[in-house]
This record gives C-alpha cells, structure tokens and sequence, in this order.
C-alpha cells in the first residue's frame, strides 16, 4: 500500500518544537507516511505580505491531510510595524493563517476533546463534603463550529455608509449607538448559518451516538442573542428528536463556565457556536492538564487539519533545549491516525501516552507546576524530546 503524504506546517514559535517530536512518535508506532513541508505563519507576513501562501493551500489541495503546530499572531497595529518596508502601504491586511485554513476549506466542524489521565497531576480535583479530595473522571467532547460567528472576519472600523445607513435601520442600533461619532465605531459581526448550524449539530450528535456519550450540551446564550443562539438551540431541538438515546441538555456558557468545575463529570458531548466553543474548550482542557494536552482537529468535506490548541508561545522557542509538553501535538496526530482509519495505531499512542503519565517518572515543567524557565531542566523536568522518548519506550 502507497504511502501517504501529509502536510507538515509547524508554523511559528514552539510548533517548530512539538510538530518534529509528535512525528517521531508517528514513526515509532509504524505509521508510514511522507511529510510535506508547508509554509505558514508570521514569518512569511512579515516578508511576503500572506502568512498563508498559496502554495500551502495547493499542497492541501493536494494532499487533504495536515499537521499543523502553532501560530503567532498580533494586533493590527503590530501587524502593520512588522511587515517589510517595501510592502507597506500597500493595504495589506493580516488575518489568521488558520483561521484562513478553515474558511478556504471549509473545515466548519472542530473537535476537541478534553478527557483526563490517570496520574496526571495537573487534573482537577474538588473538596467533597465530608472534606474528602476528589478527582472526577472528565470525558468531555466539544464540537465548535468553525467557520462563523465572530471569526467571521466581517467587520469594520470607520464603517463605510452603506454599512452605517443598514445599522441605523435597527432601532437598537439607533438609540444605543446612533449618537456616537461614526468614526469611533468598531463593528464585529456574529453571523450563523442554518446549514453550518446543522452541521455541527448532527456531527455532535453522531458522535455521542456512535462512543455511547448520553447528553449533548448545547451551550450558547439565547436568552440574549436570541437569534443566533436561538437557532442554533432551535436545531438542537429538532436535530434532538432523530436521536432517542442521547438527551438535550442547553447551558449558557457563563453558567457552564462555573458549572464546569462543580460537576464536570456530568457532562459528555458539548455543541457551540465558534466563540463559544474556543472558550469552554479552553475551559475543559484547564481541567484534564491545560494546553499541554489540548488536541483539536479542524474537519471539511475533503481536507483535514489537526493541531494542538495552544498558541506560539515565542518566549519558550528562544530556548537552546526546548521544554514545552508535546503531548497535546501527540494526542491531536492521533486524531489524524483515526480519521483516515487508522484506529489500532491511534491506540497504541494513545496508551503509551497514558502509561507515561500514570508512572510519572518522566514529567515536563507544567506537569511538574514549575514557571516555564531554562532552568527547569536542571530542577527534574523532562525536556519535550525526553517526554517523546519516554512515550516511543512504552510503544515498544
């Protein structure tokens, strides 16, 4: 059987740290695969104008696969300063690379799951009743959709009079807004799809049917943004009825934030809007370890993007030995490995994971509850290519 060839954008900062290690394991375990370097991220703003080139969106084009690190991205102003002098003025604008990923290919449904480990220190644990210390069992699945709502990038400063005459027809606009000088105004917009909408409702759905999760969650505010969230509670509810063993629950998120750390053992599958979703994800994953070990997957028709949720972390890519956890870059390949069927292969790592940290003997610097300095090396902790190591050891 050929090979198959992944896209390799380890992007900015750390994810030139986490990508090549998480890869390493892919081989140890027996995977086979050719990796294509892609371009991707601030590096090629600052030089070319585009953090997404278009040779990047014709390798996925290509290939359908990718692996994806980790991106630096910065206000506008910053944006702006840093770009090469010869490209100035030139409107260029900078927008996300993968924000950019998702939309050009419609990757409209992420996933991410938040499930503890055994051993790892970093799990929540709670104070029960009796005064007895707790540690819940948190298996929590979120299904953000990916392409809408305020990551839109529909918006303005200043806005044009087109824009300004069609807000001036909704009579909230008028009396909250209509008073303030056009050019101190900054519009975002929130917009969602009914197809979108469904969408990832139905996934989320499938999914806690097809793993035996017996609740999806929709969590949004529709109490306030009533249309928006509205319809997308709406369609939970008709979506709801195809799927008699899973029930519907609906939270609004500034409730599910606090209810996340009182019961999170309660909660299975959860669906929500983009912003919602990247915030009670983040949420989650605080509780099963933090961002170390935070895997997502960005999922379309054809093409497919895993990544891991944390960001660039520029500080920590300047180290002459890096120390960051690659576990989340680890976890998110095997969620690769299953979405092309390759599922025994996905195990393996993710056993071999799950022994690492249940032994505790190899632990990096967040899993020891050190700040993340050089000098954690010296103190005990695990380098990320001794905690790569110690995960190929358990695939043997």
């Amino acid at each position: 059987m050929p090979k198959r060839t992944i896209v390799s954008m380890p992007g900015d900062g750390i994810g030139n740290a986490v990508l090549p290690e998480a890869i390493r394991v892919l081989d140890a375990a027996g995977f086979e695969a050719e990796y294509v370097h892609a371009d991707i991220g601030w590096e090629f703003w600052c030089k070319e104008g585009n953090p997404l080139p278009q040779r990047t969106i014709d390798l996925l084009e290509k290939h359908k696969i990718g692996l994806f690190g980790a991106i630096t991205s910065k206000p506008k102003s910053d944006a702006d300063a840093e770009l090469a002098p010869e490209l100035r003025g030139q409107g260029l604008v900078y927008f996300s690379p993968i924000v950019g990923l998702r939309q050009h290919f419609d990757l409209d449904k992420c996933v991410r799951p938040c499930r503890t480990f055994k051993g790892n220190p970093l799990n929540f644990i709670r104070r029960g009743a009796d005064g007895s210390v707790e540690e819940p069992e948190v298996d929590v699945v979120v299904f953000r959709q990916n392409t809408e709502c305020l990551y839109g990038g529909v918006e303005w400063s200043n806005p044009p009079d087109l824009v300004y005459e069609a807000l001036m027809s909704h009579p909230k606009f008028q009396q909250n807004f209509g008073s303030a000088p056009r050019e101190e105004l900054a519009i975002s917009t929130r917009i969602f799809t009914r197809r979108a909408t469904e969408r990832i409702l139905r996934a989320a759905f499938e999914h806690a049917r097809e793993f035996g999760y017996k609740s999806v969650t929709v969590c949004e505010k529709p109490n306030v943004i009533r249309e928006t969230s509205g319809m997308m509670l709406a369609l939970g509810k008709q979506i709801a009825k195809e799927y008699p063993g899973v029930a519907l629950w609906d939270t609004n998120i500034d409730a599910q934030m606090m209810w996340l750390t009182k019961n999170p053992e309660d909660y299975g599958v959860i669906v929500a809007g983009n912003m919602f979703g990247d915030i009670i994800s983040d949420g989650f994953a605080g509780l099963v370890g933090g961002l170390g070990f935070a895997c997502s997957a960005n999922i379309g028709e054809e093409v497919a993007i895993f990544e891991p949720t944390h960001g660039s972390a520029p500080k920590y890519a300047e180290y002459e030995i890096s120390i960051v956890n690659p576990i989340a870059m680890i976890l998110s390949t095997c969620m690769m490995l299953d979405h092309i069927g390759e599922t025994e292969t996905a195990a393996l790592i993710r056993n071999a994971v799950a022994e690492v940290v249940a032994e505790g003997k190899v632990r990096t610097y967040d899993m020891m509850k050190m700040r993340g300095r050089p000098e954690v090396l010296q103190q005990g902790a695990a380098s990320t290519t001794q905690m790569t190591d110690a995960i190929i050891a358990k695939l043997r």
